[in-house]
């Protein structure tokens, strides 16, 4: 099991989440957040401030600017690994500094409150088996 975690750019969410969700991925946690990467200037949130976007406007103060993010944690069973990654990938990838980051890590347990489920098992969506 893995937990899959990304940070992307917030008008990326619902096209990000279609298209999980297409891949028969359905279960995720979504956060609004604040961050930065190493690039000094996010030329959008410029744009965006410039358009009156009150978001863009506030981060627009003195010190380091914190552009806001989606961060996504989706945790699968690792057969289901290589295309949650390849599909945020796939929708967030623009070419420009700012597309996001993932990060994947070891998932050692999980459980299923309704069922007591446990291990791979409380990860399956509904209908799913994990393959042989």
């Amino acid at each position: 099991m893995k937990e899959i975690i990304a940070i992307i750019r917030m008008n990326k969410m619902n096209d990000t989440k279609v298209a999980l969700a297409e891949q028969g991925i359905y279960s995720l946690t979504a956060r609004r957040v604040l961050g930065r990467g190493k690039g000094k200037v996010d030329y959008l949130l410029l744009e965006g401030a410039k358009a009156g976007y009150d978001e863009a406007i506030d981060q627009l103060g003195p010190g380091p600017k914190f552009i806001p993010k989606r961060l996504l944690l989706v945790a699968v069973n690792d057969h289901n690994v290589a295309k949650t990654v390849n599909t945020i990938i796939r929708i967030n990838q623009t070419g420009s500094p700012g597309d996001g980051k993932i990060f994947v890590a070891d998932l050692p347990d999980a459980v299923r409150v309704r069922t007591g489920e446990r291990g791979p098992e409380a990860l399956l969506e509904e209908g799913e088996t994990i393959p042989a």
